[in-house]
């Protein structure tokens, strides 16, 4: 998919020291400055914030929602590069990969939030980066559900099925957990936040994947009521991925 060439939609800005891509049916309007959260906020357009590796914002641009999500490294590395990046090319840069890979398993049709725009700044042989997508509505993350109450087994298996989709298409989530599945109120379910993301032949990363999912369980019901997630909750999610097969 991410061979497919970009629809002519898509429009590519040069800038100051770095570029910007941006989905015109999506954004007609766009201006650079929806990259920056002063603007938003001048603009009394910041729905809410959520703090982690870095700040995500949702914003409201009249009648769409958007997240405007800022590159920022975790782990111990952080403390040294903060949010800074090397630069090698313009298409290796974690913001324009993001975006493309996005972009095409949107058009393929694998439940994703929509990619509006991308942008990339450079300082030397570093830079910075940003990402707009479209928010889902009424979508709350797995991990948010959780902490409400218990999830219907037809959920799970919702889940497991979602995942084997994205698991056929070849698509390596490299951060599969609770955070980055997404779940709306009609029973759909999606997947979210694909930096660092691939393209891979079939392989042991499909079972690591899962693992990945299970250890974010795990962590998360450690502060969560007892039995909040069991193991049939598990297998059920288990019998969704092979029948989604």
């Amino acid at each position: 998919m991410t061979g497919t060439s970009l629809g002519p939609e898509v429009k590519h800005l040069t800038a100051v020291g770095g570029a910007m891509l941006y989905d015109a049916s999506r954004a007609g309007n766009f201006r650079p400055e929806w990259f920056e959260p002063a603007f938003w906020r001048t603009h009394a357009a910041i729905t809410g914030e959520v703090t982690g590796r870095g700040r995500t914002y949702f914003l409201r641009e009249g009648k769409d929602e958007l997240v405007l999500r800022h590159y920022r490294r975790g782990g111990l590395v952080a403390l040294a590069l903060g949010d800074r990046y090397w630069f090698e090319s313009e298409a290796r840069t974690r913001p324009f990969a993001e975006w493309q890979l996005t972009y095409h398993l949107h058009r393929a049709g694998l439940p994703v939030a929509a990619p509006v725009a991308a942008r990339y700044q450079r300082e030397g042989r570093w830079y910075r980066g940003d990402l707009l997508t479209e928010r889902l509505p009424g979508a709350l993350s797995l991990s948010a559900r959780l902490a409400t109450g218990v999830l219907p087994i037809a959920s799970w298996v919702a889940i497991g099925r979602c995942i084997r989709r994205f698991h056929a298409a070849g698509v390596c989530h490299a951060d599969l957990n609770a955070h980055n599945i997404l779940l709306d109120e009609a029973g759909g379910v999606y997947l979210i936040d694909f930096d660092r993301g691939s393209l891979r032949r079939p392989g042991l990363w499909r079972d690591a994947n899962l693992a990945r999912l299970y250890r974010s369980l795990d962590k998360i019901t450690d502060a969560l009521p007892p039995a909040r997630v069991s193991e049939a909750d598990w297998h059920s999610l288990l019998a969704g991925y092979r029948e989604g097969g």
